[in-house]
């Protein structure tokens, strides 16, 4: 695997930093919500974004260990 430039890294960063605000928004969405549909649908949808950080984070992980 090559490595990841500097800039690549800080983009890897900003997208976590958006997906952990999503996540974060939607979830308080969610406990707004009087409507159970709706907030399970909202809850599924911050999961989904949850895992995404996950992802990233794993990813951006790895990268730091091969530089």
């Amino acid at each position: 695997m090559a490595s990841l430039t500097t800039k690549e890294l800080t983009f890897i960063e900003d997208e976590l930093r958006a997906e952990e605000i999503i996540a974060k928004t939607i979830n308080w969405c969610a406990t707004l919500c009087d409507d159970e549909q709706l907030k399970n649908t909202l809850e599924q949808l911050a999961q989904f974004h949850q895992e995404n950080i996950l992802d990233l984070s794993k990813y951006f992980n790895r990268s730091q260990d091969i530089q």
